[in-house]
């Protein structure tokens, strides 16, 4: 189908849902607004999880953290901490807790007292203590936490007094407020889990979430809608929106079409072929930054032929990236070379590229004595912010593939059961990527390709290397960022020759929304956040 014809067809379908929508659906949804979502969210507590679909619909919306991560100043800012003070050996991190912050209140829980050390230390014991009560309940593990080594590097963490309490590190980590700040490092309530525990039903502190975030969850119906409504008692400044909803519509252009007519007022993950439409329609602004992320097509290294890294080598010259640019992301992306993107400051410019040479990728796989090779791709069925249609990368690298006579085999599932299977080590490949949740190049390297990422089941290439681990802690160890640069791009050169996955582009963070909307911040990084969007009554047609 031309791309032409594509749109037409695109426009045709938002016209006839544009009158089905305005007949039945915004009668149904209450002020507010309504945000166009991809997918179900896994679990409501972003610590269990990697999952941007889940991150988005919990971590800026339901929590809060000790400290924040600006995108304006590339700098930590307070958040559930006001201040905080790092010894100097580097050892000791004392946070100093803001006064007054209210946990939600639900028909279910109603707080007795305000958020103190107690919840500090609940939310990360849990995490790294496998004695605690809440260790084991998650049945996922804490993967961002386990593949960072978070339970190795806490020696303790210390209550001094209700608002005061002391990380105790066992070495030196850079990075460690940097993580302090991701998606992942929310504070829950020790109160509630208590609560839980007496009532029998644990489980549910991830599936009724309580937290201090600007907004409470209310209502979860899955493949239809997450609805929640703003705390009162927000300790930050109030959200201006008293309703929210996450309308749950896989397809994008369902979305697009819920957008145009008005069924929703935000939306993101478009296909690139659709921002031609969206251009046709004044009353829809795109707004679009470079994002710290990359998509990647990892190889499970365990897995023969797999394992031989001339078969990699070969598999990364097969692959024609500009023509995945050009179909998949149109002008919204550049080819990426490593994991690290333009943007980071530890970019390495002048990095070897696995150019495309289907005749070298032809060469190699004869020297590793390989025919007929026949490979599983699993790709993921929902749109992501650095890939937005991974479906079709696939069918691309399938026909790359097949020119060195190679059988790539596409494998997608539902997203709930795509995450769940991906736990296991039975696939040969997956289509899949990471998106930064700040600007410490750390966050590319040590969730995704340490061997502590193998236990969290965060590691898709299953790949482990002592000599790159060792760079990591190098960096971690140093605060001087030249010194830290050099450690990164040198692990970078690792992953360049071992190919344990082959870096495909890294995209422009895309949002789309109706012009009434102001004030709403594309960040960079991290999930998607609602407390300090703006709302007009009045927009152009």
């Amino acid at each position: 189908m031309t791309v032409f014809l594509k749109q037409r067809f695109l426009l045709l379908f938002v016209c006839l849902c544009g009158q089905f929508l305005s007949a039945c659906g915004q009668a149904t949804l209450p002020p507010g607004l309504v945000y166009c979502s991809e997918g179900n969210p896994e679990s409501f507590n972003p610590q269990l999880v990697t999952s941007g679909t889940t991150i988005d619909a919990t971590s800026h919306q339901i929590y809060s953290r000790l400290v924040n991560y600006n995108p304006d100043l590339g700098d930590i800012v307070p958040g559930l901490a006001t201040d905080w003070q790092i010894s100097e050996d580097g050892l000791s991190y004392t946070f100093n807790l803001r006064h007054n912050v209210m946990f939600h209140q639900t028909q279910r829980f109603k707080p007795q007292r305000v958020f103190n050390a107690d919840d500090v230390l609940f939310s990360f014991n849990r995490i790294i203590d496998t004695q605690h009560p809440y260790h084991w309940v998650s049945r996922t593990g804490y993967p961002f936490f386990q593949s960072i080594s978070f339970e190795q590097l806490i020696s303790s963490i210390e209550k001094v007094n209700d608002y005061q309490v002391i990380f105790h590190l066992n070495r030196e980590d850079a990075s460690f407020l940097s993580n302090l700040a991701t998606d992942f490092a929310v504070i829950l309530s020790a109160e509630y889990a208590d609560k839980l525990l007496k009532d029998g039903a644990p489980e549910q502190i991830d599936l009724q979430p309580i937290g201090t975030g600007p907004f409470q969850l209310t209502q979860y119906i899955k493949n239809e809608y997450i609805r929640y409504i703003r705390h009162p008692n927000y300790w930050g400044t109030t959200p201006e929106i008293e309703h929210l909803v996450f309308d749950i519509t896989p397809k994008s252009t369902a979305r697009i079409a819920k957008l145009i007519t008005g069924d929703c007022s935000v939306s993101a993950l478009p296909k690139a072929g659709e921002l031609a439409v969206i251009n046709q329609h004044k009353h829809i602004k795109v707004d679009a930054k470079p994002g710290l992320n990359v998509a990647f097509w990892a190889l499970n290294t365990q897995k023969p032929p797999l394992n031989d890294i001339r078969v990699r080598r070969a598999l990364a010259h097969a692959i024609d990236k500009q023509n995945i640019l050009d179909v998949v992301y149109n002008d919204i992306a550049v080819e990426a070379n490593g994991i690290l993107p333009p943007a980071s400051w530890a970019y390495s410019a002048n990095l070897a590229s696995n150019e495309y040479d289907p005749a070298k990728a032809k060469l190699l796989l004869e020297q590793a004595g390989v025919n007929n090779l026949d490979i599983d791709v699993w790709a993921m069925p929902v749109a992501r912010i650095y890939n937005p249609n991974a479906l079709k990368t696939a069918e691309l690298i399938q026909g790359d593939l097949a020119k060195i006579g190679v059988k790539i085999n596409i494998i997608s599932y539902d997203w709930s059961v795509f995450t769940q299977k991906l736990a296991s080590d039975d696939y040969d490949s997956v289509l899949i990527g990471w998106n930064a949740d700040n600007s410490d190049p750390d966050n590319f390297f040590t969730p995704l390709l340490s061997c502590a990422a193998l236990s969290s089941n965060n590691n898709r290439s299953k790949w482990c290397q002592a000599d790159f681990d060792h760079l990591l802690t190098q960096a971690q160890n140093t605060t001087v960022r030249e010194d830290r640069k050099a450690f990164y791009q040198a692990a970078e050169a690792i992953l360049n020759d071992q190919v344990p996955l082959i870096p495909i582009a890294h995209a422009q963070k895309v949002i789309l929304k109706k012009d009434t909307i102001t004030s709403m911040q594309v960040r960079p990084y991290g999930g998607i956040a609602f407390a300090k969007i703006v709302q007009n009554h009045q927009e152009s047609k």
